[in-house]
């Protein structure tokens, strides 16, 4: 057999991270042309890993491949917005009802305390996402199923190109918060069926928002 030299981390993934950051941070807008040459000339590299890093974001929904015309930013439709949430809802509302049914007194306490610091965080819209999102993430790994977590972690990727964050609408920060707190004391009761309700709200107050 050949010789086969492996880097730390493909050139397209981090060209793909370098990307998707861009797309997270609005610097590549919503149904933007991306420019292939000017990309490639920046980033110092030939456009093949660079097609390479798009054909990636594309298989997560970020990016649209479009016939002679090149590649895009994804632009999130209504129908779009609503298909999303709804599939999370389902997925992550799941999830919740797994944990609240066999969390471990530790995982209950760090969810505690990932709650505490979401409180202490309304006044920091940013950080205040960062720890919302942990949150999420957390339940999803205690209930321990990593085909569920995978597909939330790609419909979340595409939830964040929606133009109008729910988090910026006046009052949704309290709102998210006294939401997780119905959460938390569903998860405290281990009560699965109020644990699942308790997230389907709070996903259906988050789509009002956002849309």
């Amino acid at each position: 057999m050949s010789a086969v030299t492996l880097t730390p981390r493909a050139l397209y993934e981090q060209v793909a991270e370098q990307l998707r950051q861009r797309i997270f941070r609005r610097e590549l807008e919503p149904g933007s042309w991306i420019d292939e040459l000017k990309i490639a000339e920046e980033f110092g590299i030939s456009r093949t890993p660079l097609r390479e890093a798009l054909k990636v974001l594309a298989a997560e929904g970020l990016v649209t491949m479009k016939v002679r015309r090149g590649a895009y930013v994804t632009e999130m439709s209504d129908k779009d917005l609503h298909d999303v949430y709804h599939l999370l809802s389902l997925l992550e509302s799941d999830a919740a009802g797994v944990v609240a049914a066999r969390a471990t007194p530790e995982q209950l306490r760090e969810l505690e305390q990932l709650h505490a610091d979401l409180a202490a965080a309304v006044q920091d819209r940013d950080r205040f996402f960062t720890i919302n999102e942990r949150i999420h993430m957390r339940l999803l790994e205690m209930a321990d199923n990593r085909w569920r977590s995978q597909m939330v972690a790609d419909l979340r990727k595409v939830m964040k190109l929606n133009r109008h964050n729910s988090l910026l609408k006046q009052g949704r920060i309290e709102d998210s918060l006294a939401e997780h707190e119905t959460i938390l004391a569903a998860l405290r009761a281990r009560d699965p069926q109020a644990t699942v309700a308790a997230m389907s709200a709070h996903f259906a107050q988050g789509l009002e928002a956002a849309g």
